[in-house]
């Protein structure tokens, strides 16, 4: 996405001086610019808007840019630039493991961050991503992933957090068989790879929140010897 294609980008930061520099360097160069005060208020506006890219501070009220950050990762490739005075190695190495696309120190001049910017769009255009899934819905089970809300007819279902990140994988792959060891090494790291154990007693867990049956579930499927899918075609 170039700047004569009007790329949308949400900034967000809790100083408004900050802001207001941003925002009237961006839209001389082309931009179309939201703006959220504090992580909880990002998240929503990521959720509803979808922008192109995001520019991020590491320190704000609420949730800071690196849970921000973690979270948005859960469900969505959107480029993500972090903004901090922190000029520290293991602060920039910190967020480009957690999954940003490029760190500015602050202050920074205007010609860094148009160019930073300009080259974050650019790579991002150039690869296919995975198509952004604010939420998912089959059935009677509906997952929010910006709010890490799970309902089923309605009903708020509260999971652990391996649960939840466990039913997050199986949903974000729908009708794909993940075996075993994927399960495990996405869900509980690299180093669980043989405790299928792990696995057939929380499969069992959510299929006693989610399924209408547990005993004959409908959405959480065993493929024998090889692993789970989520099934949302009968």
């Amino acid at each position: 996405m170039t700047a004569a294609k009007k790329a949308t980008i949400l900034i967000v930061d809790d100083e408004q001086v900050v802001i207001r520099l941003l925002r009237a360097n961006l839209t001389s160069s082309g931009y179309n610019i939201l703006v959220a005060m504090n992580g909880a208020e990002a998240l929503t506006v990521v959720e509803k808007e979808l922008p192109d890219l995001i520019i991020l501070d590491i320190t704000m009220p609420k949730l800071d840019g690196i849970k921000v950050c973690q979270r948005l990762r859960e469900w969505s490739q959107i480029p993500i630039i972090m903004l901090s005075a922190r000029s520290d190695l293991i602060d920039k190495v910190k967020c480009l493991e957690l999954g940003a696309d490029d760190y500015v120190t602050k202050p920074f001049a205007k010609e860094e961050l148009l160019a930073r910017v300009s080259a974050v769009l650019r790579r991002t255009e150039s690869v296919q991503v995975k198509p952004y899934k604010p939420s998912f819905s089959c059935g009677e089970i509906e997952l929010n992933f910006a709010e890490r809300r799970v309902t089923v007819s309605g009903r708020d279902v509260r999971l652990t957090p391996t649960e939840y990140n466990l039913l997050k994988e199986l949903v974000l792959n729908a009708d794909k068989v993940l075996t075993h060891s994927m399960l495990l090494g996405r869900v509980w790291g690299p180093e669980y790879g043989g405790e299928k154990e792990y696995l057939r007693v929380f499969i069992n867990r959510l299929r006693k929140e989610l399924e209408p049956d547990s005993v004959k579930p409908k959405y959480i499927v065993t493929v024998p010897g090889v692993g789970y899918h989520f099934k949302t075609r009968p």
